[in-house]
Formats: structure tokens, C-alpha cells, sequence
């Protein structure tokens, strides 16, 4: 049967390019896709950094099966089902302590939209209504709505959409490639960068400020690692000036750093942290906003009947995105993933990565956990042309990577092992060496 191509307008793809030269995807399984054709594709990245436990997993699979049969839909506004508070007992012992609250999303964007909106309404609610001002980060990514592209900083998702929410700034980025290039795991230098925060609070007064938000690790622009410091710093800050500290988690949660979040890891907790992705493991649509309990208590005043907190979605602890989290949480616990992206793993994967230093146009390289960033000097007057040629070459042989920008991005599913890392790098270094 023919595919026709001309109706979907595909998001986030060079639509003309695509629909020239098609690349489809008909099933996948374990660490691969499959195309129409029958050919294997090895997953270089989760999918888009969700798929964290593998395709097609037989406990989330059965899951949502089951699900669909015994009720397909429960409205979440005045009622519930118990699913969704299952899941959420499950979830709060996961994250560090203190965020013990869940609020349920669809999405990594609204998961952010929520957690904006949380900040804004926590200060009014306890008397501080001026607090409204939100600081993002240079070079951040927290999705695709206003909210989201306003504290975002990835100037290609900014530019066609107008002034965006006013009383927004930003702290600069923490690339820094003339001391940290080719970095293994945290860069040395770079902690200073969070006194920018400062420079901030001085220019608007802290009182002023609701929230600051910033990826532990950026993802989407790159992966850009935090220096060693730089999290603490921040979270000092935060706390110095009464701001709170929101972390977008959407990427570096469920084991993608080898811990279940990347504030364990960093040893930082925040007041607000969002996610999505691996919390059903890409299989259906779902992000969680998680709370410190004092935030979530503040709300909890007035009149019991009367709603504390206007915001939600029609499909907020939606029963199959339920069932979904629970199996992957299983799949999670069962095969021990959410730290398998560490130690020794995590070493095989550094060095894999690393061993592409000196190829030609490779002009860093970066790594933790169980994501790696090859950077690559651009094209002149070509951005981004030289890296998408490596991801169509990867892709002819087999591989599935991502790139953004000039920049190679991998995050493999968790059950990955060596010699698919293996795979992955040496069709890279293939690819790189034919894209010189």
C-alpha cells in the first residue's frame, strides 16, 4: 500500500528534505527499529531520550492492554482512579526527599507550563503576589509552549513567535569549550557561571523573582554538562534570596545518569522538578510536575470545597498513561536500570565516545551517564549541514542518532550493552570520517 506524504506537517523536521527522501519506522523491539523494507535499525537514542527501558517491553505492553479493556478513560477534575494515586506512591519513592507531591501532565512542555504557573501562584498565595518574574538559562530547552520557550533559551525555537511572556531573563549558558573541552563527566570549570543568577537578582531585586529554572543537564542544545559546583551554587543562591529552584528533569530523569534523577546525582534538590519521557517510557504521553510538600501545603487553605489550585488537563492521570508508569516502573526495578547508566557502563560508554577525539572536524566532546554529545565544527555558511550528514549516513548503516544543531547527541536505551555501544561508535567514526 502507498504511503502518501503530503497531509502530515511533521514537527520539528525539514518537511521538503523528509518527504524527498522518506525515513520510516514501522515496528521496533528490544534496541530496534524496523523499517517498512524489514531492514534493522539500532536505536542510538531512545527514541527522542524516552524509550529508557527498550521497545516494546512485555510488562508495559500488558499493561496497557489490560488498561484499555477495563476502563479506557476516568475525568480527573473531582475524581479519580486508583491507578494514578498507585502511581504516584511508587514515583515519590524514587525522587529525593522532600518532593513528595505529584501533579500529572501529558507532556515534558506542559510539565513546565505547570511548574511556571506553581511558582507564580505559591508566592501570591503566601503573600508575596509580586514575585512573578521567571529566569531560564542561554541555550535551554523546557519545551514548546510560551511558557516554555520564554525561560527557554534556544534561539531558533524563540525567533517566529513574537515578545513571548513578559518578566522573563536569563542567566548565561555554561559551555565553555577553551577550558572544558573534551571534558569526561563534569567539566572542572565553569561553577562561577551561576553568580550570573546575581547579576540578575541585582538588575530586577529578588523580591521580584519567582523561580529560576534550568536543565541539570541541557539536552536539546547540545548536552551541556553542569560544572563542578555550578548546581550547588545555584541552589545557595535560590535559597539566599527566597527564589525557588525548578529543574527540568524531562531528559536526565528515570536513569538516564545512572541514578533515578539527575538531583540525586548532583547532589542538589530543588523545589520543583519536572519530567515526562521515561516515566511510561515513551509509550503513552504523560510528564509529572513533583513538589516539596511545604509548597503543596501552602495551596492547601481556605474552604475544603473550593478548588485550590485552577489548573489541569482532560488527560491528567489519563488510566493507560497510569498503567503505562507502572509497568515501567516494574521493568525499571525488575532489570535494575535506573542505575545501570553508571559505573562500569558508564565507563565503556565514556571511552567509546572519547575515542573519537581527533577525527576530523570533531571539535568536542562531552559525556555522563549514559548521554554523549561529538560536536563538530560547522560548515561555513551551513550551519547545521555537516552534523545532519553524519545522521543520514548513520542512518543508511543502520544506526539511529540524533543531532542538533552541529552537534551528535546519544542517549541509548538503558539495556544497552557493549557491544551495541560498540556499533554505535564505530558506525560514527565511519560516518565521520566519509563527512570530512
Amino acid at each position: 500500500m502507498r504511503t502518501e506524504f503530503d497531509a502530515y506537517w511533521m514537527p520539528f523536521t525539514a518537511n521538503r528534505q523528509f518527504k524527498k527522501a522518506p525515513r520510516l519506522l514501522a515496528r521496533a523491539e528490544g534496541m530496534h527499529y524496523y523499517t517498512p523494507d524489514g531492514r534493522k535499525v539500532l536505536d542510538g537514542v531512545a527514541g527522542l531520550w524516552c524509550v529508557n527501558a527498550g521497545h516494546a517491553r512485555p510488562r508495559i505492553v500488558d499493561a496497557i492492554r489490560a488498561q484499555a479493556g477495563e476502563m479506557d478513560y476516568a475525568p480527573p477534575f473531582q475524581m479519580g482512579h486508583p491507578k494514578a494515586f498507585e502511581l504516584a506512591e511508587r514515583l515519590v519513592q524514587l525522587t529525593p526527599p522532600g518532593l513528595n507531591r505529584v501533579f500529572y501532565t501529558n507532556s515534558g512542555s506542559e510539565s513546565v507550563e505547570t511548574a511556571l504557573k506553581m511558582a507564580i501562584a505559591y508566592h501570591r498565595v503566601r503573600g508575596e503576589g509580586q514575585r512573578t518574574r521567571l529566569i531560564g538559562r542561554e541555550r535551554g530547552y523546557h519545551g514548546v509552549n510560551f511558557g516554555g520557550i520564554s525561560v527557554g533559551g534556544i534561539v531558533a525555537n524563540r525567533r517566529m513567535f513574537g515578545t513571548l511572556l513578559a518578566g522573563v531573563d536569563h542567566i548565561r549558558h555554561t559551555h565553555d569549550p577553551q577550558r572544558n573541552a573534551y571534558s569526561r563527566g563534569q567539566p572542572a570549570h565553569g561553577a562561577e557561571f551561576a553568580d550570573d543568577l546575581e547579576r540578575l537578582i541585582a538588575l530586577h531585586d529578588a523580591s521580584t523573582i519567582a523561580a529560576v529554572i534550568v536543565e541539570p543537564v541541557a539536552g536539546s542544545t547540545g548536552v551541556l554538562i553542569p560544572p563542578q559546583g555550578y548546581l550547588q551554587r545555584l541552589r545557595e543562591i535560590c535559597d539566599k534570596h527566597g527564589i525557588l529552584l525548578i529543574f527540568d528533569e524531562v531528559i536526565t530523569g528515570f536513569g538516564r545518569l545512572g541514578t533515578p534523577f539527575a538531583a540525586q546525582r548532583f547532589g542538589v534538590t530543588p523545589d520543583i522538578m519536572t519530567v515526562a519521557k521515561g516515566i511510561t517510557n515513551g509509550c503513552v504521553p504523560m510528564g509529572a510536575v513533583f513538589v516539596k510538600q511545604e509548597i503543596h501545603d501552602t495551596f492547601m487553605q481556605g474552604p475544603e470545597h473550593l478548588i485550590e489550585f485552577f489548573h489541569g488537563y482532560t488527560y491528567s492521570a489519563h488510566p493507560l498513561a497510569c498503567a503505562a508508569g507502572l509497568g515501567t516502573l516494574d521493568t525499571y526495578a525488575e532489570e535494575g536500570l535506573l542505575e545501570r547508566g553508571s559505573g562500569e557502563l558508564e565507563s565503556y560508554f565514556e571511552n567509546a565516545v572519547h575515542s573519537l577525539k581527533g577525527l576530523p572536524r570533531v571539535i568536542d566532546i562531552r559525556n555522563i551517564g549514559l548521554v554523549g554529545a561529538i560536536e563538530l565544527e560547522p560548515i561555513p555558511g551551513e550551519p547545521a549541514k555537516r552534523a545532519f550528514q553524519v545522521f543520514l549516513d548513520c542512518w543508511e548503516r543502520g544506526v539511529l542518532i540524533r543531532t542538533t544543531g552541529d552537534t551528535i547527541a546519544l542517549s541509548p536505551p538503558l539495556i544497552i550493552q557493549k557491544s551495541q555501544i560498540d556499533q554505535i561508535v564505530d558506525t560514527l567514526r565511519g560516518a565521520l570520517q566519509r563527512a570530512a
